[in-house]
Parts: structure tokens; C-alpha cells; sequence
């Protein structure tokens, strides 16, 4: 008959789960790949070392990689956020023209120090006034 008919819910439920942890442990592996790759602080011998580790002892590797590494990854993990947030707001401003230095630019650079104190009430006002053309 049917495969599908000799299946209770129990044999269902029971093989959802197991599906989800075969990719639970697929994105395991492709997140600590990821990280390997993107430390700056290891050097080529020992990314390759810890791939051969986790490809060909894979549940050894990347329990001992959490436990060695694992603190840090969350780290790395930000600053490629990080990096990325200041590249498209780098590439918002140079598509929206305001890498030329506009007004608005250098009177946000005028507050800025006037506030840190760099510059007294007098010196940001003429400085405002000519960015201004007043």
C-alpha cells in the first residue's frame, strides 16, 4: 500500500523532529565555516586545520570550536554587521550626493565642535554664518 498510510502521527511528529535537527546541524556547520573563515586572528594553516577537523570529525570539531572559539564568535559576527551597516550608509551618501560636503554636512560638523568644545559661541557663530553665506 502507501507509505504514507502506515505512518502514524507519533512516526510523523518523530521524523519532523529529526528533520529539523539534520538542518539544525546543517546551519551549525555553514555558521562555524563562516566564522572560520571571516577570523582575521587565525592564520590560513589554522583555518584549514579546523575545517579538516569539523569536515572529517565533525561532531568532535565543532563541539570543541564552541568551546575554544565560541565566546568570540558572536564578536566577529558584529563587526561584520558592523562593517556592512557603514558600507551601504557609505553608499546611501555617495548615491545621494552628500560626499560632495554639503551644507548640512559641515553644519553637523560645526555643532559637533561646538559641543565637544572645540569651538566657543563666537568662533561657531562666524563659522555658521559663512558656511550659511550670511
Amino acid at each position: 500500500m502507501l507509505l504514507a498510510a502506515e505512518f502514524g502521527a507519533g512516526q510523523v511528529l518523530w521524523s519532523i523532529f529529526w528533520f529539523f535537527l539534520f538542518f539544525l546541524w546543517i546551519w551549525l556547520v555553514i555558521s562555524i565555516f563562516g566564522d572560520i573563515i571571516r577570523s582575521d586572528d587565525l592564520s590560513g594553516v589554522s583555518k584549514a586545520l579546523w575545517a579538516a577537523l569539523i569536515i572529517f570529525l565533525p561532531y568532535l570539531g565543532i563541539f570543541l570550536y564552541i568551546i575554544i572559539r565560541g565566546n568570540s564568535m558572536g564578536e566577529r559576527q558584529a563587526k561584520a554587521a558592523k562593517a556592512q551597516e557603514e558600507a551601504m550608509q557609505s553608499y546611501i551618501r555617495n548615491a545621494a550626493g552628500g560626499s560632495a560636503g554639503g551644507a548640512a554636512d559641515e553644519l553637523a560638523k560645526l555643532a559637533e565642535l561646538h559641543a565637544g568644545g572645540s569651538l566657543d559661541d563666537a568662533e561657531y557663530a562666524a563659522a555658521k554664518a559663512k558656511v550659511l553665506g550670511n
